[in-house]
């Protein structure tokens, strides 16, 4: 199933990504740091949900509080929500 997040706090607006029996796949992220964003998804591609969520979680980017994998992690959280609902 494909969600569509809108990002708070980062250079990013917004991600959409594919999550299916707990992966997730065709990351995007809509504007921040390009290259480093597409680094994050080609690495997370296929990657499971839960380790996403694990690893990224509480990611901070210079003074902010949150980052683009830190969003990335709660997009896929509320996803996974959705998804057992």
């Amino acid at each position: 199933m494909e969600y569509s997040y809108k990002t708070s706090g980062t250079c990013s607006q917004y991600i959409t990504f594919e999550l299916n029996d707990n992966k997730v796949s065709n990351i995007k992220f809509y504007g921040g740091c390009d290259g480093n964003l597409k680094a994050i998804s080609k690495l997370l591609e296929g990657a499971d949900a839960d380790y996403i969520v694990s690893t990224l979680r509480g990611n901070t980017c210079g003074p902010r509080p949150t980052s683009c994998a830190d969003q990335l992690a709660i997009a896929v959280s509320q996803a996974q929500e959705q998804a057992n609902r």
